[in-house]
């Protein structure tokens, strides 16, 4: 079976970034039953090929297969899932996990009785989850762990004699599918440059016929700043296509990416730009902004042209010489980058109180976890930590831009040749930027303060590194940063009342205004 598969090019996930709830949803936050019926609806309406059912983080339904089967039995004997359509399981990884740990047992062994109720349904054998997402992979010990956990300890299960006579699986039936295919999640830094070395190990002793592989793009922006998300997506692309053809293997990236430029940059009116950044995906996600925060005709032509689109060519080598050089210019932006988030925190972590919930998790701390960290300081998640700052007048993309004021001519002439977009992006961000808010943050520096629990001197030492980057952005690509259209100076009207309502205390105004100025830019964070 798995030799005929096709690999699935649009993969829907849980990434609650939406502005809007959609109409199908009763309540403001997607989840229980809700959830069985955007599966349902991403793939009969939206003709996405793949779902991505988190258990990592969040509480889902572990009977979604036989839900499906049983809600939408019309459907799903046109569409078998595991042939037509996908659902893939993404776990918590062990590692990481405290008292949870055994939710990925208790994941894993629901993938045979997804099998039994699938089987039952379609009247044959049908395998209808195969494959896991493993997050925070950051070595090949952990796929090959999970790998053979499964192989020994689940799908062997039947195995186990009960008393000289009988097994397990003569009482219960077999376990199958008898192996799974893992996906490597692939979020932090050195992760991400090192994946040829973290997958090489895995392919070499599992052999499998094909691998996928998941870049992360929005916690590196979080954690790394814009330019090192773009740039270190790319060096890894280079890296697996060469490693897929040193092996005979094929590797099939996967890249996780939002409708903001800061998370990814993949929307409607930017699929075109999107899928010549990004040369080489086979698979890309489609969160939750760009299912409910466009128009559903909008949303569904974006869809067909990635259906149609993927895979894209290959992506640019990127030679040995070059690769240094870029390393070296992450680790200069990085630094930037982190100064001024570190500064900003307490603003940030303060506003993204304000971002309502859209789906149901859990807050765990870990490695990368849900506490997300840069240096000792404790941020939201990538998509409140986006929210807040649209919010507050300052996009994320800007932050860190004083780099470019550090760069050689050819440094920045490389990062121009594996960044084509990159005006484009900070062009398209440049709308959201507001001078009055920024204003605003500097006259009432010692009340904000206070309120966040940072020193005076702190936060204006980050509105300055703030209005430095933009200075920066403007002499170094000629954009004249601030709102242009009618939208964004909506958009302006709607960050400024926030701000004004979130100095004052009043939080339901406050919160009104973030969401008003979110269903503008058609994406929460």
């Amino acid at each position: 079976m798995v030799e005929e598969r096709k690999i699935p090019k649009t993969m829907s996930t849980q990434h609650p970034d939406n502005a809007n709830i959609p109409n199908w949803c009763k309540g403001t936050v997607i989840e229980g039953d809700a959830e069985i019926e955007e599966a349902y609806y991403v793939y009969s309406q939206l003709n996405c090929q793949e779902v991505m059912w988190d258990s990592e983080g969040k509480d889902v339904d572990i009977r979604v297969i036989r839900k499906l089967l049983e809600k939408y039995p019309n459907f799903f004997a046109e569409n078998q899932i595991g042939k037509d359509v996908f659902l893939t399981y993404r776990v918590p990884n062990p590692k990481i996990e405290g008292a949870e740990k055994k939710v990925f047992v208790e994941t894993l062994y629901n993938i045979t009785v997804a099998c039994d109720v699938a089987s039952t349904f379609y009247k044959r054998e049908v395998i209808p989850i195969f494959e896991v997402v493993l997050p925070f992979t950051t070595n090949a010990e952990e796929l090959i762990w999970l790998y053979e956990y499964y192989r020994k300890a689940v799908a062997a299960t039947g195995e186990v004699f009960l008393n000289e006579n009988l097994k397990v699986e003569d009482w219960v039936g077999c376990f199958k599918p008898r192996n799974i295919e893992v996906i490597p999640l692939i979020e932090d830094f050195d992760s991400i440059l090192a994946v040829d070395r973290i997958i090489e190990p895995y392919m070499k002793i599992v052999k499998p016929k094909y691998l996928r592989v998941f870049i992360a793009r929005s916690d590196p922006a979080l954690n790394y700043g814009l330019l090192c998300a773009v740039l270190l997506a790319k060096i890894s692309l280079s890296k697996m296509k060469l490693l897929g053809k040193k092996l005979n293997i094929d590797v099939h990236p996967i890249l996780g990416v939002g409708s903001l430029p800061f998370r990814g940059h993949l929307s409607p009116e930017n699929v075109e730009k999107f899928l010549n950044e990004y040369r080489g995906l086979s698979t890309v996600t489609v969160q939750s902004a760009l299912k409910y925060d466009y128009p559903i005709d909008q949303v569904k032509n974006c869809i067909n042209i990635l259906n149609k689109s993927l895979p894209n060519g290959e992506p640019i080598t990127v030679e040995i010489a070059e690769e240094e050089k870029l390393i070296a210019i992450l680790h200069k932006s990085r630094c930037f980058y982190e100064k001024v988030v570190e500064e900003l925190a307490p603003l940030i972590n303060s506003v993204a109180s304000y971002v309502p919930a859209r789906r149901a998790r859990k807050l765990h701390i870990g490695l990368f976890g849900y506490c997300r960290r840069i240096g000792s300081i404790a941020l939201p998640r990538a998509i409140p930590f986006t929210a807040a700052l649209y919010s507050l007048g300052i996009p994320p993309e800007m932050l860190g831009s004083r780099i470019f004021t550090e760069l050689k001519e050819d440094e920045f002439k490389l990062i121009q040749k594996y960044y084509i977009n990159l005006k484009h992006d900070l062009e398209v961000a440049s709308g959201y930027v507001s001078w009055r808010n920024i204003e605003i943050i500097k006259d009432n520096c010692k009340l904000l303060a206070e309120k966040t629990g940072t020193s005076v001197e702190k936060l204006r030492t980050a509105i300055n590194e703030v209005l430095s980057d933009l200075d920066t952005i403007e002499k170094t690509f000629g954009i004249n940063l601030g709102p242009k259209t009618y939208l964004t100076k909506k958009h302006e009207n709607f960050v400024n009342n926030f701000l004004l309502s979130y100095i004052e205390g009043d939080k339901e105004g406050a919160s009104s205004s973030l969401v008003e100025a979110a269903i503008i830019r058609r994406c929460l964070g």
